[in-house]
């Protein structure tokens, strides 16, 4: 049986996964990993490929691809463990954000990320879980929820044909500063305490950064058992605006429209409708009740700078 299941997207990064998916076997195989290949089908497939891999015994799953890879993957794991499965996850990033792999210090490059799986080096990480929305069952999530104005740039940078990573979600934005400036009032609990306002963007946390280069909670830790909930009240265009610039620094914090706070159940409800995204996936569309629970230390992620623990090759 191989160690490795290696599960790769064609379509992340425009076509990266695609691209890549040679120069991805000859790097791995040149670390001497034993491992199997294989390609997704249609959306959700990662989620049935990590499933089966985890439960037929695989050391590790590994995701070739972006952000909605990794939350297939995680999604496939998290099913398996339910079942007695216990792979972890590794991860090489060719998709346009790869903000998971940011947050669970997996390094950039097809290169290193290759080196770093044969290291084998693990580190035990938090697993959100959000329930509501257009999926009443669940699902899981590795580095956050978003609601409100980023779920409307997600679906303008999806558009773009091509611009990727970084500049294509800042164009996104911008755009989004004309599409999106309605923004209900949205009540959120978080561990019992009730905040209310017109929330231009929610962000629930695990990591740290999305888009690629939007550091919505420079201060999150994907291991702490706990949400960082950064909350952006709607102001005047060209407010949003200085904000955009302020979560690129992220900055963001010290600007009087943005409240954060840190709790392991949240719930967020607004009579006006929800949009929100789950890594960077849509989530729901005009929801009105979702509820978060961070799940501490679920999957254990193959990483550069993790425990001293092992997977044998």
């Amino acid at each position: 049986m191989a160690t490795f299941s290696v599960i790769v997207n064609p379509t992340a990064g425009k076509g990266a996964g695609q691209r890549q998916m040679e120069t991805v076997r000859d790097l791995l195989h040149a670390h001497g990993l034993n491992f199997d290949l294989v390609s997704t089908e249609a959306p959700g497939h990662a989620i049935e490929l990590a499933c089966e891999a985890s439960l037929s015994g695989c050391a590790a799953v590994v995701a070739v691809g972006g952000d909605g890879t990794a939350n297939e993957v995680i999604n496939g794991l998290m099913q398996a463990k339910e079942r007695g499965g216990r792979a972890a996850l590794g991860m090489i990033g060719v998709g346009t954000g790869n903000d998971f792999a940011y947050a669970a210090g997996i390094p950039e490059g097809i290169e290193a990320a290759c080196r770093c799986l044969a290291q084998g080096h693990r580190r035990p990480i938090d697993v959100g879980r959000v329930v509501g929305g257009d999926w009443p069952e669940g699902r899981y999530f590795g580095n956050g929820v978003g609601v409100g104005f980023d779920v409307t740039a997600t679906i303008e940078t999806k558009k773009l044909k091509r611009l990727t990573g970084t500049p294509a979600f800042l164009f996104g934005a911008l755009k989004t500063l004309f599409l999106y400036f309605d923004a209900p009032v949205i009540a959120v609990q978080a561990d019992g305490r009730t905040v209310e306002a017109h929330y231009l963007m929610i962000s629930a946390m695990n990591g740290r950064r999305f888009g690629g280069g939007f550091y919505v909670a420079p201060e999150a830790e994907p291991d702490d058992g706990q949400f960082d909930l950064v909350l952006a009240e709607q102001g005047t265009r060209l407010t949003a605006l200085h904000l955009i610039g302020r979560y690129m620094k992220g900055t963001q914090l010290a600007h009087r429209a943005v409240s954060s706070l840190r709790a392991r159940r949240i719930t967020i409800a607004a009579e006006g409708g929800l949009n929100s995204h789950a890594d960077g996936e849509i989530y729901c569309i005009d929801g009105r009740h979702i509820e978060l629970e961070i799940l501490p230390r679920q999957i254990e992620v193959i990483c550069e700078t993790g425990s001293s623990n092992r997977i044998s090759s």
